[in-house]
């Protein structure tokens, strides 16, 4: 992925493209998944036919970012993460990219690919951005500063010109909001920073709810890992603290909102959590993150999607939820039949209105006896597949040498006996399958946990007609860590080379598939390492135990319920 920095000699490559406008766009990330957020961006842009890093979308510097991207000098940490990005257009492509006029600012999840959609409608479905603004204006130093680039974007500008003599009419009503990342101010302090922009002397009326432009001030700061100020104007007694407040901004930003507010709360993501689904397993998979995961696929409207692991279907739902149609299979029985009739993986799609998913209980290690496979079918394979940590992986087979033969009357409704299944094993059947199964530039996409001495280069499986487009991992604890990633098929796949391409998918062989393997092993060693750790699993011993009590009591209790009630209609009948 190329995302260098945009500077004066990358935009001087001929003399057209030296004196080329630019337009403009900030996005603000929520603060949350910092190391997927760029790789979920490009997936998008690529499936709208826009690559990141080619001259028709560039990453712009941030305000006192330098070419490197580091933040220098007003930042105390150089290294930053910083929850805002600027991509940077062609000004010939403004008018197209800032349309807004199909009000991108709902949550809508089931879309198309569209040469003709604005920027807004393009990176609406980003699960990670919160804010998409067409940016006007922006500075390092001061509100004033902000506001004199506004006004030379404005006069000096064909794109500038153009924008403000649409939005600026009589007939546009608007708004100004102000944005200061948890920094409080008071009224008459934001009134004093709109005023420092009333020179724009916009036409139409002021209206607070649903107008048609709405315009965002923002005065970044620092922000310490959670998302909060790192150096908050108010401290716990809520005075002001002046060291505080003298210190400079990290920027400042003006611009029209394009869309991506309502993205939150009960209408939007938030409808969408674990704890409002009916039917959830231990490995049910974070909404947000299979949205994401999604994005990786580039699930779309019509889409042809597969989970080979499909478990409570969490990660299926996601992909329903963007307009796909949806297949998806595990070896487990009992997880796809559910707990009861109102427990089931369908239950939880009739809940949102889905097209109902295609269930199979199969074993992705022999995929060839269960499917055809004459011709691909996939657009996308999005998985969880199962390591051992929380549900270990199984497949088909009997432990003994010789198993006893099943007879052929009760073939009908057998259920295969299941062994374990090593996860290199697991890792290599999935990447072979989905070499066999995707259409061309069909994506598998797959979340694996893994410590950080995980090389992806070389501990990562390949296969030679897939290639690596992301790999991005998040740390969750100080060794430990996960990683998605998401794969491009790029040559179709030849049967009769299968041995050989599943020879070559671990790079460095056994010492590859062993990153991979055993992973709950190398995860409890690490844990009994830690301090007071016996006195820890002894109370999550005792936890899990009073648990299982209290499941048992309330099972025996219902069945002395169900007895008496029994007995009282054959008493009341007799």
């Amino acid at each position: 992925m190329d995302t260098t920095i945009e500077t004066p000699e990358s935009n001087s490559s001929s003399a057209s493209d030296a004196n080329e406008e630019r337009y403009l766009v900030l996005i603000e990330f929520a603060y949350r998944h910092l190391d997927f957020q760029m790789a979920e961006i490009e997936s998008i842009l690529d499936m709208h036919g826009i690559q990141l890093g080619s001259p028709d979308c560039r990453v712009h510097p941030l305000p006192g970012q330098d070419e490197t991207g580091r933040t220098t000098p007003a930042s105390t940490n150089p290294e930053l993460r910083r929850p805002y990005l600027i991509l940077s257009f062609p000004g010939k492509d403004a008018s197209k990219l800032s349309d807004n006029r199909n009000n991108v600012d709902r949550w809508d999840l089931a879309t198309r690919a569209s040469e003709n959609a604005s920027i807004a409608e393009i990176l609406s479905r980003c699960t990670l951005i919160k804010t998409i603004v067409e940016l006007w204006g922006a500075s390092t130093s001061s509100l004033d500063t902000c506001a004199k680039e506004c006004g030379e974007w404005i006069k000096n500008t064909k794109v500038g010109k153009s924008i403000f003599a649409n939005v600026a009419s009589e007939k546009e009503s608007w708004k100004l909001t102000v944005h200061t990342l948890g920094t409080k101010y008071t009224r008459e302090e934001q009134a004093e920073m709109r005023n420092k922009f009333s020179y724009l002397g916009f036409q139409g009326p002021v209206q607070m709810k649903e107008p048609n432009h709405e315009y965002i001030l923002i005065r970044e700061v620092e922000m310490d890992g959670k998302g909060s100020p790192l150096h908050p104007r108010h401290g716990i007694d809520k005075n002001l603290i002046p060291e505080h407040d003298k210190l400079p901004p990290l920027g400042v930003y003006f611009g029209r909102l394009l869309g991506g507010k309502s993205k939150r709360g009960r209408g939007g993501l938030e409808q969408y959590n674990l704890k409002n689904r009916v039917y959830l397993g231990p490995t049910s998979m974070d909404a947000e993150l299979s949205f994401v995961m999604t994005n990786y696929g580039q699930v779309q409207k019509g889409s042809v999607v597969f989970d080979p692991f499909v478990g409570t279907g969490s990660i299926l739902l996601s992909c329903a939820l963007r307009g796909a149609y949806c297949m998806g299979s595990d070896i487990d029985i009992r997880v796809l039949k559910g707990r009861n009739e109102q427990e089931t993986i369908w239950k939880n799609f009739d809940q949102y209105k889905l097209r109902r998913p295609e269930l199979l209980r199969s074993d992705n290690a022999i995929y060839h006896r269960h499917f055809r496979q004459h011709q691909p079918l996939y657009n996308a394979i999005v998985c969880d597949p199962p390591y051992g940590i929380r549900a270990g992986a199984r497949k088909t087979g009997s432990r003994k040498d010789t198993p006893r033969p099943i007879l052929e009357e009760h073939r009908h409704d057998h259920i295969a006996q299941t062994k374990p299944y090593a996860v290199s094993d697991v890792m290599s059947d999935l990447l072979d399958v989905a070499a066999r199964t995707l259409v061309m530039n069909g994506r598998l996409v797959y979340v694996i946990p893994s410590f950080q001495e995980f090389d992806p280069n070389t501990d990562l499986p390949r296969h030679d007609c897939l290639e690596l487009v992301h790999s991005c991992y998040q740390p969750l604890q100080a060794d430990l860590g996960r990683r998605i990633v998401a794969m491009k098929k790029v040559k179709e796949y030849d049967f009769s080379k299968r041995d050989h391409y599943m020879s070559r998918i671990w790079v460095n062989g056994t010492a590859s598939a062993e990153k991979c393997a055993n992973l709950r092993d190398k995860i409890l060693e690490a844990a009994k390492q830690k301090p007071d750790y016996e006195r820890k699993a002894a109370v999550r011993r005792q936890k899990r135990k009073a648990h299982r009590e209290e499941k048992k009591a309330a099972k025996k209790k219902l069945a002395q319920d169900n007895n008496e009630a029994v007995a009282a209609v054959e008493e009341k009948q007799s």
